[in-house]
């Protein structure tokens, strides 16, 4: 039985939100950027891809270490 306010829980919770942030954040702007470049064809997926990827990771680092502090 976990406490409900243990700092795993709390960690979790920030990555789970960050990971959601960064995924909306990323696919908007590697779409903009894949416009904006004119990114060729079947690129433009595996660029907003790439985008949305590398964005949820960085949001889940920066939530997650967040929580910890609260």
């Amino acid at each position: 039985m976990a406490k409900e306010n243990s700092c795993l829980t709390r960690v979790a919770t920030g990555a789970v939100i960050g990971g959601a942030i960064g995924g909306a954040v990323g696919s908007v702007y590697g779409t903009y950027e894949a416009l904006r470049f004119k990114v060729p064809g079947f690129l433009k997926i595996r660029h907003i891809g790439q985008r949305t990827v590398s964005s949820a990771a960085l949001f889940v680092g920066k939530f997650g270490k967040q929580m910890v502090k609260m």
